[in-house]
């Protein structure tokens, strides 16, 4: 098969700080609701996820702070970089959310935005946020098990 008639593969864009910094418990699969240039920008690549939340707003999920650049090729019409973006959820499943929130100590983040067809999905997570000594445990145990890793690999 040619290079040219393959089919690209979506992209697929992380939070990084969300493993790092939170201890993430339950994850969702969110709709977004998106202006044809956002669609575009997305596609193109443009995307942080980095300092974005979610927060439950008369019982609408809401985005906020994640950066979609600019389309480069929109008009005037581009859309705000920074702009709340609503979530696409089902009521249990917001329900659920609130109820983990409002009992405290949670919030919620997303993961990662991926395409599912010609849809953008957003992964987002209820999450605990990690303090000092948590993030170096976690990194404690993250060089332990690449010695592991490398100690199996020179043995075979």
């Amino acid at each position: 098969m040619a290079a040219s008639t393959r089919k690209r593969q979506p992209q697929d864009f992380r939070n990084a700080k969300a493993g790092r910094d939170y201890f993430l418990e339950q994850r969702f699969e969110a709709g977004i609701a998106l202006t044809g240039t956002e669609i575009k920008a997305i596609r193109t690549g443009r995307v942080n996820l980095a300092d974005s939340f979610v927060r439950i707003d008369r019982g609408n999920p809401i985005l906020y702070h994640a950066h979609i650049s600019e389309y480069n090729f929109g008009n005037q019409n581009n859309h705000n970089p920074y702009r709340p973006r609503h979530l696409l959820l089902h009521k249990r499943e917001i329900h659920k959310i609130s109820a983990a929130v409002q009992s405290g100590g949670y919030t919620v983040i997303p993961v990662r935005l991926f395409f599912k067809g010609a849809l953008a999905k957003l992964e987002i997570a209820i999450a605990k946020g990690k303090q000092h000594h948590d993030k170096r445990q976690s990194l404690k145990q993250r060089d332990d098990d690449l010695e592991i890793r490398r100690a199996l690999h020179q043995r075979f």
